[in-house]
């Protein structure tokens, strides 16, 4: 397909779904709820049909010898198919936000005046590898009322059909319009460039994928973008700690799953439980593979771990999204070498601290600047499913707009609205 083919298809797609998000702006909650629930059905009545679909892509990636996080982040499975649909229904039964007026007050001239919550009206979404994001983005388009036109990575195109297909019918089956979810149906390249330079057509820009990706799309869009960088998140441990919890949760938050953007990737301990601590994690970590790399104060006391996986860090490692089993380990003075360190170093995304002193964790929360800031949990915690937002749009490491897991209300908008009575101006 040419790239005026492409231009043509793509601005096809735009016209297409501004058109879906005036039906969408006014649709009733009863209606999207209807297709949240439709959609939720559909994802479990064809969870075979969805992994044959996702085995061929499966197989073309590990043939064209993708790596294996991206590999893993491809993956389709009747667990993820599920938290999918589950994700679906938990949107179908929260509140619909649009339309609700808030901060209403009246003024000395007689008029009130307050805020509505409106869509943003069509976003475009790109995204690489995980074909999930198309129920996840399609979902939260859905409830808020918005079009969208999702744009996945091509190591997931036929994924992403056999997804975008149910959508459409849960949005049919639901009397809403079909174009209000569209999928780029080409893996060409120049659909991507054309679906950032369309501002008569696309609201904002959602880009989620590596941060190559997103660094290009912030650079070359003539939409706004909400943006989301690398995760390279830490955990802290703090003194004083309970070492018990702070093994098993530092354990869940690098190795519970290691490709996800919220999975720790940085460790600073404290020097004075650094003793007590490194030596019982670093054979918990050992065990399950995973590569450390030190500071010369941590690699000494690492040392004595059989086994162990030790290279010395280089200031790289400090900024470093592994993604992978590798974990940065840095023993600090204590809390505020530990801030600076975080904010010197951190992606902003998540950062958690581990203590028993509760003026310290106060500190971390008010002092660290991340999107999400942790106390005593693991930072895998830091997604849109967990936080009871129903589902994600990505994870927004700006401050404007939306921060943090981008949810039902980083979807929308505020608009003025103003009740009079006849009251004109002197």
């Amino acid at each position: 397909m040419n790239s005026v083919t492409t231009q043509e298809l793509v601005r096809g797609l735009g016209a297409q779904a501004r058109a879906a998000s005036a039906r969408m702006a006014k649709a009733s909650a009863a209606q999207k709820s209807q297709a949240l629930r439709g959609l939720a059905a559909l994802l479990r009545e064809h969870v075979a049909t969805l992994l044959t679909h996702n085995a061929q892509d499966l197989a073309r990636a590990q043939a064209a010898g993708l790596a294996e996080p991206m590999v893993d982040r491809l993956r389709l499975t009747p667990k993820v198919i599920n938290t999918c649909a589950e994700g679906c229904e938990q949107l179908a039964a929260m509140p619909d936000p649009i339309g609700e007026v808030s901060g209403l007050r009246q003024q000395p001239s007689g008029i009130r005046v307050g805020q509505m919550r409106v869509p943003l009206g069509v976003f475009g979404m790109i995204f690489e590898s995980r074909p999930n994001v198309t129920i996840e983005a399609a979902s939260l388009s859905i409830k808020s009322g918005n079009a969208c036109i999702l744009r996945g990575g091509s190591e997931a195109i036929e994924s992403n059909k056999a997804l975008a297909a149910l959508v459409q019918q849960a949005l049919q089956e639901a009397g809403l319009p079909a174009d209000a979810v569209q999928l780029v149906p080409t893996t060409d390249r120049a659909a991507v460039g054309q679906l950032i330079a369309m501002p008569e057509f696309v609201d904002v820009i959602i880009p989620r994928g590596g941060k190559g990706l997103i660094e290009r799309i912030s650079a070359e869009a003539k939409v706004p973008v909400i943006k989301h960088l690398d995760g390279n998140c830490h955990t802290y441990i703090d003194d004083p700690v309970d070492l018990d919890l702070a093994w098993t949760v530092t354990d869940n938050a690098k190795t519970q799953k290691y490709s996800p953007c919220n999975a720790t990737e940085s460790l600073l301990v404290a020097r004075a439980v650094a003793q007590d601590f490194l030596p019982r994690m670093g054979e918990m970590l050992t065990l399950k593979g995973v590569e450390l790399r030190c500071c010369p104060e941590s690699k000494a006391l690492l040392r004595q771990v059989s086994g162990a996986r030790l290279v010395d860090a280089t200031e790289l490692d400090w900024s470093e999204e592994y993604l992978a089993p590798i974990l940065s380990v840095k023993v600090v003075a204590g809390l505020d070498e530990a801030i600076d360190h975080i904010n010197r170093y951190s992606s902003h995304h998540t950062d958690a601290i581990l203590t028993r002193d509760h003026v310290h964790a106060q500190r971390f929360l008010r002092e660290v600047d991340s999107a999400s800031v942790m106390v005593n949990t693991s930072t895998r915690f830091a997604d849109g499913f967990e936080y009871g937002l129903g589902a994600e749009i990505g994870i927004s490491t700006d401050k404007f707009h939306a921060r943090g897991p981008v949810g039902i209300e980083g979807l929308t908008s505020l608009k003025w609205v103003v009740l009079g009575q006849g009251e004109i101006r002197s």
